[in-house]
């Protein structure tokens, strides 16, 4: 732990454990706001923000928060709209990055904050460049809420380059024999089976599918905006899905549940339990909840779907996602259709389906 523990522990406040392995004291009185409180345990700037959370004052800005300081700019530009107007993941993935640079330097001023500060930190990641260009991305968008407000004259970042990454194939695609060996292990009746067939037979993401519930199923429709691109997204409720749904203890707004009956708080924790059964089901780690959603667009394009019909159904505002898919689609269709021609120039039992793709 960070703080040593008090004895006895003023009212009103709990030393919560972050799922991270941070500690951190919080103060919430009845049903009022949950404030967090700054470290460490006992400090002045600890002492005032508990008088001001207990009596309900706003609390001073005097605090052991040096101004200037890296500790001092964080916390305005965590205050900031540019900040606040992320998405709540980007605000948490950037603000670990953050919180890191806080620990390590939060003492200096941010304006000695240089190149070469920036440069060091990336080379100390360079065996992971994917880990150290996001830190970099997330540094450099609050040293340039810095510039924009007049707190420096140039981001130390500017000329900072990111290390080049071989490009992505992205989350693993899962296959029909994966998707088989899940279904295998989990049955109907079971939440990691409702999960799986949410995710295949909706295509939606898993910040949709801890939202999505009874209430956005009208005669057999599933109807629900989506909370990435705002879509409005129209899918149809197979047989069965249904009976997988009907086998299911479900919560009262949303099909899928934690371990208590309550739907999930957060994406990252189902993403988190979505993990363990697939390892419960013998399958590779690289099976993620997004692979599913992958491999429903690419078994409904080999099966025919159009663009427009994938861009209903995922909720995508660019038909060049659809089409990722169905031109991959195409290729194959094509390309069996140019096999089957080379063999019945030298077969003579002719395969019909050449004849097909001629007409």
């Amino acid at each position: 732990m960070n703080s040593i523990m008090p004895k006895p522990r003023l009212p009103y406040l709990r030393h919560e454990k972050s799922r991270h392995g941070s500690w951190s004291w919080y103060f919430r009185k009845d049903d009022g706001p949950r404030i967090r409180m700054p470290e460490p345990y006992g400090s002045p700037a600890f002492k005032a923000a508990y008088e001001a959370a207990l009596t309900g004052a706003p609390a001073e800005e005097t605090s052991s928060v040096k101004t200037g300081s890296v500790t001092w700019l964080v916390d305005k530009y965590k205050l900031s709209g540019k900040f606040l107007s992320a998405a709540k993941s980007t605000q948490y993935f950037r603000g670990n990055f953050l919180r890191q640079m806080v620990e390590k330097v939060g003492d200096k001023p941010f304006a000695k904050i240089t190149k070469k500060v920036i440069q060091n930190s990336m080379e100390a990641r360079s065996a992971t460049p994917h880990h150290a260009n996001n830190m970099l991305t997330a540094i450099s968008q609050m040293f340039q809420w810095a510039v924009d407000n007049d707190h420096i004259k140039v981001s130390p970042c500017e000329e900072v380059k990111p290390f080049p990454t071989k490009q992505s194939e992205g989350h693993h695609t899962w296959s029909v024999e994966e998707v088989e060996q899940y279904r295998a292990h989990h049955k109907v009746g079971t939440r990691a089976r409702l999960a799986l067939d949410l995710l295949l037979f909706t295509g939606l993401r898993r910040s949709d599918i801890i939202k999505v519930g009874k209430q956005h199923v009208r005669e057999g429709l599933l109807t629900f905006r989506t909370r990435k691109t705002k879509a409005v997204v129209y899918i149809p409720i197979f047989p069965e899905l249904r009976a997988s749904i009907d086998a299911t203890d479900t919560a009262d707004l949303a099909f899928i549940t934690a371990e208590r009956g309550m739907p999930f708080s957060t994406p990252e924790a189902f993403g988190a339990r979505f993990r363990i059964w697939v390892e419960e089901a013998g399958l590779d780690p690289e099976c993620t909840a997004h692979g599913v959603r992958k491999a429903g667009a690419t078994i409904a394009a080999n099966a025919g779907a159009s663009a427009q019909e994938l861009m209903a159904m995922y909720g995508w505002s660019r038909i060049s996602m659809a089409e990722l898919y169905t031109k991959a689609a195409d290729k194959t269709r094509l390309a069996r259709a140019a096999a089957e021609r080379i063999a019945n120039s030298f077969s003579p039992h002719p395969i019909k389906g050449a004849a097909e793709n001629d007409k």
